[in-house]
């Protein structure tokens, strides 16, 4: 789970691999690791991992994830391609990715992407929903489908609609 937080997507997802397998988490913060860990400690998941850096260099070995998943993280990386590379480069062949993540329709206005109080609520990052998807294609994914998207922002409160999006593909 990129951007995993306190982890709750985390534990979910050890709960689906079972025993034999592994949910990892990685965080930019230190103090989200620390507290996805002691949660983890307390409640006694032996199957979870968490690691903190960065989206855009993650700190893994190629080919080493099934699957990868992100919950409204990657738009607010700054470098959307070489976080798509990053991941691509981490899953194993055949591997799957699913994204929820917030774009635009159209560019947003540069008073909008230089606005703290956007980036913050997860606006100053989009990017055109076309371009993401496009993103996705150029990292190397294959079968990119969308499984939902709905309106978050409309035009009337903001010059662009604002979608939350959820992206599943393979490698």
């Amino acid at each position: 789970d990129l951007g995993s937080g306190l982890g709750i997507d985390v534990f979910l997802a050890s709960i689906e691999v079972g025993p034999e397998g592994r949910a990892i988490g990685l965080d930019a913060s230190e103090e989200m690791v620390r507290k996805a860990r002691k949660i983890a400690s307390k409640n006694d998941y032996e199957n979870v991992e968490f690691k903190q850096g960065d989206i855009e260099k993650i700190p893994f070995e190629d080919e080493t994830f099934d699957a990868i998943i992100s919950n409204c993280v990657i738009n607010l990386s700054t470098d959307k391609q070489q976080t798509y590379e990053e991941i691509y480069r981490i899953l194993k062949p055949e591997g799957r990715i699913l994204v929820s993540d917030i774009v635009s329709e159209g560019e947003l206005p540069n008073e909008v992407r230089e606005n703290p109080k956007a980036w913050a609520s997860c606006i100053g990052g989009a990017i055109d929903k076309e371009r993401y998807l496009e993103v996705m294609k150029e990292a190397g994914f294959r079968n990119i489908e969308t499984i939902s998207q709905s309106s978050f922002y409309s035009r009337e409160e903001l010059d662009n609609e604002i979608i939350s999006l959820e992206v599943m593909a393979e490698k």
